[in-house]
């Protein structure tokens, strides 16, 4: 008896000493087109890479490095959680955000595409809020962030023929909460791949209300290059 306690001492001693297993990541890289469509070099165009990571508290977090075309060194990487229903935090300094990862972070959230592979043809509405200083573009540096009040409306326009994924199309508002309260409307298409349960083309026209030029329309395009999976 004394010795099957030792044994069992033994065990439980070994079991402390040993490492947690690695968390798992998801590699992916988009290529974009900012105000130009996506395309692999070009003006306005580039790559974007993206970590994905479990978060403590049952989130994710989301990590992405914009690499712009013909540029030397990547712009620095922006970290931000994102939970469930499509809530996006990006808590650290300098809380940035870009403009297509403020299109892209939204929809890697676990449930923003619920429902999607069971009804391609369905209608939902998603409400959250991102937290963020959104940076202008290719250059230039964010400001102070802010809440943004985001709200959409999908409709599924079923699968497309031959591609294993279902278009979506989304309109949308972000409203800036304080402030000059800013807003704009946002109208999406997106081909989402139920397997593997990302985008994996999308398009986003942004437009600031007010109008006051041709220069507040932002049209964001990305396109799937790789996906890790996850390991």
């Amino acid at each position: 008896m004394k010795k099957l306690g030792l044994f069992l001492i033994a065990i439980i001693a070994l079991s402390a000493q040993a490492p947690a297993p690695a968390a798992h990541v998801r590699h992916l890289v988009y290529q974009f087109g900012y105000n130009t469509p996506v395309a692999s070099s070009g003006n306005g165009t580039g790559t974007m890479a993206v970590d994905i990571k479990p978060a403590a508290d049952g989130g994710l977090m989301v990590s992405g490095t914009d690499s712009w075309w013909n540029t030397v060194r990547p712009r620095a990487t922006n970290t931000c959680e994102v939970w469930a229903n499509g809530r996006v935090k990006c808590g650290e300094r300098p809380f940035a955000i870009s403009p297509m990862q403020l299109t892209l972070f939204p929809l890697l959230a676990h449930d923003y595409f619920k429902g999607v592979a069971a009804n391609p043809s369905g209608t939902w509405q998603r409400s959250y809020d991102v937290y963020a200083a959104i940076i202008p573009g290719a250059s230039g540096f964010a400001g102070n962030p802010y809440d943004w009040k985001c709200t959409y409306a999908l409709t599924g326009k079923g699968p497309i023929q031959n591609a294993g994924t279902i278009l979506l199309t989304t309109a949308g508002t972000l409203d800036q909460q304080g402030g000059t309260y800013l807003k704009a409307t946002s109208k999406q298409r997106i081909a989402y791949d139920p397997s593997a349960k990302i985008p994996v083309v999308v398009r986003d026209t942004r437009t600031h209300i007010p109008m006051r030029s041709v220069y507040s329309n932002d049209l964001v395009e990305l396109k799937l290059t790789k996906d890790s999976g996850w390991k």
